[in-house]
């Protein structure tokens, strides 16, 4: 099923945060239901952080996208227990949307109620400036495979990402 409006129109975050989930109902369940993959109790000696550059709201589908992308190509190189991959962020802020009449003649309606609440229609994880999205733990023969997974992880996020090596490097 596609989104009514496309993803930048929830990128920016404005307004306080919307998480009280018992007090609403018809909240879509999450896309992103795995935050540890890989071989969770390995021991491995390098370390990858993927951060965001900019203050923004990532959608649980943009989230899960980047997990999907990094461990496919992780697996492709180091096998499945070669890795370890931990999702740092949660989707808890619930997305609003006022719904619009669309067709003919939708353009005399189309103002709709003003400062409406709106229904639930996602949730988005809000993330601060140089915040943790993912955290890649692997061996150091696969560095250019992870820093591969990495961008292509990053190129799924609404914000610029950067990756360091956080642990390994001075091996």
């Amino acid at each position: 099923m596609a989104h009514p409006r496309p993803a930048h129109c929830y990128r920016n975050v404005t307004g306080p945060a919307y998480t009280r989930r018992k007090y609403m109902g018809g909240i879509p369940g999450d896309k992103l239901v795995q935050f540890d993959v890989g071989n969770i109790k390995g021991d491995f000696p390098m370390e990858m952080i993927l951060c965001v550059d900019e203050a923004c709201q990532i959608r649980n589908t943009a989230l899960d996208a980047a997990r999907v992308s990094i461990v496919k190509c992780m697996e492709g190189a180091a096998g499945a227990a070669g890795f370890h991959l931990k999702v740092n962020t949660h989707a808890y802020h619930v997305l609003r949307e006022n719904k619009q009449a669309q067709g003919a003649g939708a353009d005399r309606v189309s103002d709709g109620m003003r400062l409406s609440f709106g229904k639930c229609i996602g949730t988005a994880a809000r993330v601060k400036r140089n915040q943790v999205i993912f955290t890649l733990r692997f061996n150091k023969a696969n560095i250019e495979n992870a820093k591969d997974a990495m961008r292509k992880g990053s190129s799924k996020i609404p914000s610029t990402c950067t990756f360091k090596l956080t642990k390994g490097a001075e091996q």
